[in-house]
């Protein structure tokens, strides 16, 4: 398990060259339990038809990567698609892959598309870049680590040609995008705005109409929260202390779901369950106590309950209880641990839990994984 997770946060901010039609650009990223890779790709011409291949381009390339492709593999694969494609009528797009490690390594390969920048809490810079000859394309590949604090913004043309033919010979060009970001740093810009502040003079180059698609995609690391969640007694009994010696020795916070989950942690503690005594709520379950562990709740009732108020305001709960406080966990994080038992729970299977509409410990994990995927977490899933 990472003893300390960097996070990967994205922003990004997009236009149209028309008002009310497709981006030509395509956006799209993927965590994995190593690293964030983000694709960005620019359709030839504008519109529906631009959109189209922007998004075939993406998809291709992420579905190559997901079949054990490496990055490059998955680079050269598309680019020689692509090759095949220039000057005919299918589908045609230039693209960039983003890949960043868990631990800030980062590679950016470029396939006609404008040169990444380093955007570093001092300033931004033009990575350098090796240019490869690939099929008979010229490609480019640029190389950094990312510290917390660091990260990296990709543009496409729309944002580097801004002013052609309207008072630039030569376009606001990369360098004048750079210079532009370090000029907002130095004003104090947060971060997070720094995309729509490029996209907005971006425009104002144009003429107030864009010339062409524009997009800004920034990638910066911080260090990450991690919350992790033991449910479920392991299927071989024999394995009860490794598990919950390894949950315990991840980094972040710990919680358990699961009463007897919560007596396999305690006995390994040498501490004891304590129940709560007075819940001050009526709908969700009592939660206990664990010396040494953040929240400690029931099991099945409490991820379903969790699972039906994640979208939910907290501001809206009328009280205090597990459910709520693991809602506030889990919505927090940025990476979640799950430690799953595999024990089949008898209580699970009586009548009453299905005429509630309450899933077991096996059904409902994988939808409240699904929604956290949605909202942008990293959920890695672990089985005793």
């Amino acid at each position: 398990m990472d003893k300390r997770y960097i996070h990967v946060e994205i922003e990004k901010s997009q236009a149209p060259k028309r008002p009310n039609e497709p981006c030509g650009d395509v956006v799209a990223w993927e965590r994995t339990p190593t690293s964030t890779t983000l694709v960005v790709s620019d359709g030839i011409g504008s519109g529906v038809k631009a959109g189209i291949a922007a998004e075939m381009c993406v998809s291709r390339v992420l579905e190559l990567m997901r079949r054990g492709m490496s990055q490059r593999e998955a680079f050269a694969a598309v680019v020689r698609t692509m090759e095949q494609a220039r000057g005919t009528d299918l589908p045609y797009a230039v693209f960039t892959i983003v890949k960043i490690l868990n631990d800030g390594v980062a590679t950016v390969l470029t396939y006609e598309m404008p040169a990444p920048i380093l955007v570093t809490p001092r300033c931004a810079n033009v990575l350098h870049a090796r240019k490869i000859a690939m099929e008979n394309a010229l490609v480019a590949e640029s190389n950094c680590h990312l510290e917390p604090g660091e990260g990296i913004i990709i543009v496409s043309d729309g944002i580097t040609q801004a002013g052609l033919g309207r008072g630039l010979a030569g376009g606001w060009t990369i360098e004048g995008v750079n210079n532009f970001i370090t000029e907002l740093i130095a004003e104090g810009v947060r971060k997070k705005s720094i995309p729509s502040r490029v996209l907005r003079r971006a425009r104002h180059v144009w003429g107030g109409a864009n010339g062409d698609d524009c997009t800004v995609l920034l990638a910066s690391c911080r260090w990450g929260k991690t919350v992790n969640v033991f449910t479920g007694p392991p299927r071989n009994r024999l394995r009860d202390a490794a598990s919950v010696k390894k949950f315990l020795m991840a980094e972040g916070a710990k919680v358990v779901c699961g009463g007897t989950t919560s007596r396999i942690v305690a006995d390994y503690l040498g501490t004891e369950v304590k129940v709560e005594a007075n819940p001050a709520s009526m709908l969700a379950p009592a939660r206990y106590e664990v010396d040494g562990i953040d929240l400690v709740t029931e099991g099945a009732v409490t991820l379903n309950q969790v699972y039906n108020i994640l979208d939910e305001d907290p501001n809206s709960f009328g009280e205090e209880s597990g459910v709520t406080q693991l809602h506030a966990l889990l919505r927090s994080a940025d990476r979640i641990n799950l430690f799953v038992g595999g024990a089949v729970n008898p209580a699970s299977g009586d009548i009453s839990f299905r005429q509630r509409g309450i899933l077991t410990r096996p059904a409902i994990l994988p939808l409240l994984t699904k929604r956290l995927q949605a909202k942008g977490k990293l959920v890695v899933t672990e089985h005793f």
